[in-house]
């Protein structure tokens, strides 16, 4: 074949090989991952890649300086969402708890058949095992900064890059229902409802500091780093405590859930001794969930509840509660059934 006619030929298979990549990265609504400029945080932390998982729900990757590293979120978008609409959308906050990540949500609860149902967005961010705070390290703090991470810089690229409005929710279960109680009192106002799920709500009840360090001493690093030594950091522990944010909370629609005997529940299957860890941590954050609710009454601030004793601390009783809140969370925002 002459040389010319191969190279055209060439040419058209480059076409073609072109094309297909491109049509590859297209999102479901038509926009080209690379034809898309995303804006950056204030801080400047930015996306520097995006990967959709079906219609509606993608992974985007940023890079953060408040930790010093990339981390990725996962997002459910609704039926109407469009890249290119000048809507915007109410958005949902999920956190997951220690010894997980962003993907625990979906990977562990029908999330997604739930978020479809409705006209918001769902953004669940990378927590890792951060405790939802920005570290203390000694008081010198620096890096890594989840607090700044999910309540700033998540927060921005959610708005200025996928259309999230600023009417807000936070759910999280474990750590990650301290987390959006912390961030409901320490950023008053940023959100409409916040929910905890087995979550630790009274810091410094007796005995909590002492098996929150070790719950945090066997991940690599000094639990102290987190929020200081217990008691002689006492500031910085009262600072990010739920039950001492409570009066900043006021006007927060706020619910409360978890076990509070420790023994084994109707969800859970035969088989964990007495002793496990998830019954012991789940009598431990009942404690603390109570001591929440009662400070609360002191205040004449309403909090809805769920204690509901036998339990242990796992994603039956989670995926429950987040079933039993997902109507009320929606019509807090302003969420639409479709």
């Amino acid at each position: 074949m002459p040389s010319s006619s191969l190279k055209r030929r060439a040419q058209r298979l480059g076409v073609l090989v072109s094309a297909a990549a491109l049509t590859a990265g297209l999102a479901p609504f038509g926009i080209a991952e690379a034809a898309v400029t995303f804006k950056a945080a204030d801080d400047g932390a930015k996306i520097t890649s995006s990967k959709w998982l079906g219609k509606y729900e993608f992974d985007f990757t940023v890079k953060s300086p408040a930790l010093g590293s990339s981390r990725k979120v996962r997002v459910l978008v609704p039926k109407s969402w469009a890249f290119t609409s000048k809507k915007t959308w109410p958005i949902l906050y999920a956190f997951h708890g220690g010894n997980d990540s962003y993907v625990s949500w979906t990977r562990s609860t029908d999330i997604e058949s739930y978020a479809i149902k409705y006209n918001a967005i769902v953004v669940m961010p990378e927590g890792a095992n951060g405790s939802y705070t920005d570290w203390w390290n000694g008081g010198k703090r620096g890096t890594p900064k989840w607090e700044t991470f999910h309540t700033v810089e998540v927060k921005q690229l959610m708005e200025r890059n996928y259309h999230s409005s600023t009417v807000r929710a936070a759910m999280g279960l474990s750590s990650g229902g301290q987390g959006a109680m912390t961030y409901a009192g320490r950023h008053p106002g940023m959100f409409k409802y916040a929910a905890s799920f087995s979550g630790v709500l009274s810091m410094n009840s007796p005995g909590i500091p002492a098996l929150l360090m070790y719950i945090n001493m066997n991940k690599g690093y000094d639990p102290a780093n987190i929020w200081g030594v217990p008691y002689v950091d006492y500031a910085n522990w009262n600072a990010h405590d739920p039950r001492a944010l409570l009066p900043k909370m006021r006007g927060t629609k706020l619910y409360v859930s978890s076990g509070t005997t420790g023994q084994q529940g109707p969800l859970d299957k035969a088989g964990p001794a007495a002793w496990s860890i998830a019954y012991l941590s789940e009598g431990a954050v009942g404690m603390t969930d109570l001591d929440f609710l009662a400070r609360a009454k002191e205040l004449n601030i309403p909090v809805a509840s769920h204690l509901y004793g036998d339990g242990s601390h796992s994603w039956p009783y989670w995926a429950r509660e987040m079933h039993s809140q997902w109507a009320t969370i929606m019509k807090t925002i302003g969420a639409k059934k479709v």
